[in-house]
């Protein structure tokens, strides 16, 4: 049986939710790879290695202020307990920048290029969330500047916040000891405390970073298994000293930066999975039926088009709420896929107008993009049929053949009908 056109009435709940997450799972892994995410996970490694000292500079600064700078330190070592060497020399270059910023040495240039690296670190993780979302249009420069302006300034505010309270948690329950049932409790939540910061920080990532709506409820799950998959791997670096160890013996002390990237880059893979986890999980039904436009005869699409259109162009002549693609596809039952590719055909060829409520917006919604007094028949065809460029040229003798002038004014002939045709005036037939 293909599980891409099983219906929910033929088979079991059970078996149908599994179908479902076997589905979800096998559209991330072939996206994941389509779409070469190791190679934007390389890019974000090299990103975040340029990043992190600025970063952790103003983790510590805001810690600084809230009386907490030791406690982030024991934090942070403890965030890279599987690299200690790297956690050591990274904090010594922090503590290197923020002399030297409160001195006023680190001013003009060199403080401009720390800015830009961050920036650059913000705009590839959003770029490569865009990719995995197909969305096409990033953030407006304002949104861009209050978006990164709030990430950068709030998460360090939530990182030393969360650690001022494990700590304190962590106080509480050593000073009850093993007297009450609660020392334990507290115990086991202080075990489980970083899975759910950690899944906390993948599910937020998950919803803010794309700019197009994210449902919360689609990116709990992946957010979910990012944040165990981060701290199993945590778990394997910390558990795999002996191969460290024999691996720092060969290298020295060179062998802390390759190791760095490397854990760097299995967690950016992991994230961007995460990613593409969550984006299957909310367009499942984009690809039922694993159906394309691709797969359709160019007479069909022109069909189904034309029906589109039809739709689109009665409903705006009615003066009713305009379509969004779902709705199009509830009442054509044509596959979602398929609906969303011949819109976006139309849009671009200016049959049709995609409109949204806001920059991130979940339901664009389909006008006409031209009077419906002009929109014909004959109109989508020459556009549909005329888009692209030529890029090879005829030999131009082929033209003064009588027979093919012939043919051209026939074609010419058929369209001019065909724009006779208004789509406002086509009757709709519906089933009863």
């Amino acid at each position: 049986m293909d599980i891409w056109q099983v219906q929910r009435e033929d088979i079991s709940p059970l078996r149908y939710l599994l179908y479902e997450v076997i589905k979800k799972v096998l559209l991330a892994v072939e996206y994941f790879t389509t779409k070469r995410m190791m190679d934007s996970a390389a890019a974000l490694t090299y990103s975040t290695l340029l990043a992190i000292v600025p970063i952790m500079a103003v983790v510590f600064a805001i810690a600084r202020g809230f009386g907490y700078n030791k406690y982030i330190e024991t934090w942070f070592r403890e965030a890279l307990s599987s690299q200690p060497q790297v956690a050591e020399a990274i904090i010594g270059f922090v503590n290197s920048y923020l002399v030297h910023t409160k001195s006023g040495i680190f001013l003009g240039i060199g403080l401009l290029f720390m800015l830009w690296t961050v920036i650059m670190l913000i705009s590839n993780i959003e770029k490569a969330f865009n990719d995995i979302w197909q969305v096409s249009t990033p953030r407006s420069i304002f949104r861009t500047i209050t978006d990164y302006m709030a990430m950068f300034l709030l998460a360090p505010i939530i990182i030393v916040v969360t650690s001022g309270i494990s700590i304190m948690m962590a106080t509480f329950a050593n000073g009850i000891g093993e007297t009450l049932i609660v020392g334990p409790t507290l115990r086991f939540f202080l075990r489980l405390l970083p899975y759910i910061i950690m899944s906390g920080v993948f599910i937020a990532l998950y919803v803010f970073m794309p700019n197009t709506k994210v449902k919360i409820k689609s990116a709990i799950i992946p957010g979910i298994l990012a944040g165990v998959a981060m701290q199993g791997l945590q778990l394997v670096y910390i558990h795999s000293q002996i191969w460290v160890t024999g691996y720092n013996a060969i290298y020295g002390s060179f062998a802390a930066l390759p190791l760095f990237m490397l854990w760097v880059q299995i967690s950016w893979t992991i994230c961007l999975f995460g990613a593409e986890l969550a984006y299957t999980n909310q367009n499942l039904e984009k690809f039922a039926f694993r159906a394309s436009t691709d797969d359709l005869s160019h007479r069909y699409r022109l069909l189904l088009s034309a029906y589109l259109m039809t739709l689109i162009c009665r409903r705006f002549e009615e003066g009713k709420k305009p379509y969004t693609a779902l709705e199009l596809k509830l009442e054509t039952n044509i596959p979602i896929r398929i609906t969303h590719d011949l819109l976006e055909n139309l849009t671009r060829v200016h049959m049709l107008s995609e409109m949204t409520n806001d920059e991130k917006g979940t339901e664009a919604v389909y006008q006409p993009a031209e009077s419906t007094a002009r929109l014909s028949v004959g109109m989508m065809i020459d556009r549909l049929e005329a888009e692209g460029k030529w890029k090879l040229m005829p030999d131009l003798q082929l033209f003064k053949s009588d027979e093919l002038m012939k043919a051209i004014r026939q074609r010419k002939d058929y369209l001019q009908k065909q724009r006779d045709i208004l789509f406002k005036d086509i009757p709709l037939v519906r089933n009863e």
